[in-house]
């Protein structure tokens, strides 16, 4: 028997079938590029759409968490449930907030003064706060009785507690004050103390990744690096004006950002510490804190300025900027553990609520819906660099204030670039030398 060749036509049901009877008959389409030689305008036209769409559709504010009757002095993010959010106030309060249901589960007065800041234990079942009066207190998440509304553990410091943080898997935790000190849950005094010549530490962060490596911004204008292995600090550098507050990049071990005095924010590697690896600009008064996403690839910074900017971890200038008419300075902000959301305290006693991309829909997307939402950011992506299209997606309407500061502070750098070319060009060359800008901050580092 000879071999017969059998010729089967197989299609794929997706391709032509319909989701719904209400949906639109799908029709087959040949992409050979030689029947469509007016694809690129038609794509240009739709990215361009897409991109004025997105401008349309960015609304990020979601809502707000009132409760508190002074302003927010700090938060802190629970370590594995997303609706969980711990608040400290200035007059010492401390609330527990579902997230989802926007409403508070929990409050209750921690402290004497300012809570100054708050941790959660890797498990999530307790967390610590410190405040004005000295002490270091632990709480539990979730309350049972009545008598789970006290401590159920408080250590006294000899000076005031303006910091602490926690080691990602250890029972032990780290605070700032006079000077660094290491702590473990079940002890009442410091296993470690770390000093290096300074009046007073403001703020202290554990590294996600590298769990022995901490830092802290001082009050004399330097960033501090510890281990924990080791019996006193290891390096720091010195810069001209104080950072405020630090965070860790939690994909890449050695590299953190912190908020600065002189309206920028620095990002710095640990391996090559003598300047900054990029130099964040875009803000019009000292920078308050600031927190990076789970990615790594991005994070958030709240200023006096009234604004809060998102910043992408590789470029100098903020993606977005979100604010609103009755927000005040902010004190801190944190970026949720989803990736999806921003949370900011200010100092008119409101926490507020944010999506991380300001134009994206929220909730169960239809499959259709997906693809044309993946197909616009690819048409976006494609065309980002046209003038028009980079012009549409880069403009933001910003407060008439940070626009009048914009221009003052544009004007300042001007002068002084043109003020050090003049100096530079009637000069014998050589004797003045060129400094880029991200030695310019650095005064001098320490081993």
């Amino acid at each position: 028997m000879s071999n017969i060749k059998i010729k089967v036509i197989s299609r794929n049901p997706e391709d032509y079938l319909r989701a719904t009877k209400r949906d639109i008959n799908k029709v087959p389409r040949n992409y050979d590029p030689t029947l469509h030689p007016l694809e690129a305008p038609r794509e240009y036209v739709r990215a361009l759409n897409a991109v004025k769409l997105e401008r349309v559709f960015a609304k990020p504010f979601i809502g707000n968490l009132d409760g508190h009757k002074d302003g927010i002095a700090s938060m802190a993010k629970h370590p594995s449930r997303l609706a969980v959010l711990a608040s400290g106030a200035f007059d010492g309060e401390i609330r527990l907030w579902d997230l989802a249901q926007r409403k508070c589960i929990r409050n209750f007065i921690a402290h004497e003064g300012w809570v100054r800041a708050i941790c959660f234990n890797p498990d999530g079942e307790s967390f610590h706060s410190v405040g004005d009066d000295k002490t270091i207190k632990t709480w539990k998440t979730t309350v049972s009785s009545f008598d789970d509304d006290e401590p159920v553990q408080t250590l006294l410091s000899l000076s005031v507690v303006t910091g602490i943080t926690h080691h990602k898997c250890k029972p032990i935790f780290a605070t700032c004050g006079d000077q660094c000190q290491l702590w473990e849950n079940s002890r009442n005094e410091p296993i470690k103390v770390f000093k290096w010549g300074v009046d007073s530490l403001q703020h202290v962060a554990f590294n996600q990744v590298e769990y022995n490596l901490l830092a802290s911004c001082a009050s004399d204008r330097s960033i501090i690096l510890y281990d924990c292995r080791e019996s006193g600090p290891i390096r720091k550098v010195v810069m001209e004006l104080r950072s405020n507050a630090l965070s860790w990049n939690p994909m890449e071990a050695f590299i953190f950002t912190v908020a600065n005095e002189d309206y920028n924010l620095y990002t710095y590697d640990v391996r090559k510490f003598k300047q900054p690896v990029n130099i964040h600009m875009d803000h019009t008064s000292a920078v308050i804190d600031v927190d990076y996403s789970p990615t790594g690839r991005q994070f958030v910074s709240g200023s006096y300025d009234k604004t809060v900017r998102i910043f992408e971890t590789l470029k100098g200038h903020s993606r977005d900027v979100y604010h609103t008419k009755r927000m005040q300075r902010l004190t801190c902000v944190k970026w949720s553990l989803d990736d999806k959301y921003i949370l900011t305290g200010s100092d008119e006693m409101n926490i507020r609520m944010w999506k991380a991309r300001a134009s994206e829909k929220l909730g169960v997307l239809k499959p259709r819906e997906r693809s044309a939402l993946n197909y616009a950011d690819a048409l976006k992506e494609k065309f980002a660099n046209h003038p028009q299209i980079r012009r549409i997606a880069r403009h933001r309407h910003v407060p008439k204030h940070i626009m009048n500061a914009k221009k003052e502070l544009k004007a300042i750098k001007d002068k002084q670039k043109r003020k050090e070319a003049n100096r530079r060009a009637h000069s014998k060359p050589g004797s003045v030398p060129f400094v880029p800008d991200r030695k310019k901050h650095v005064v001098k580092e320490d081993i």
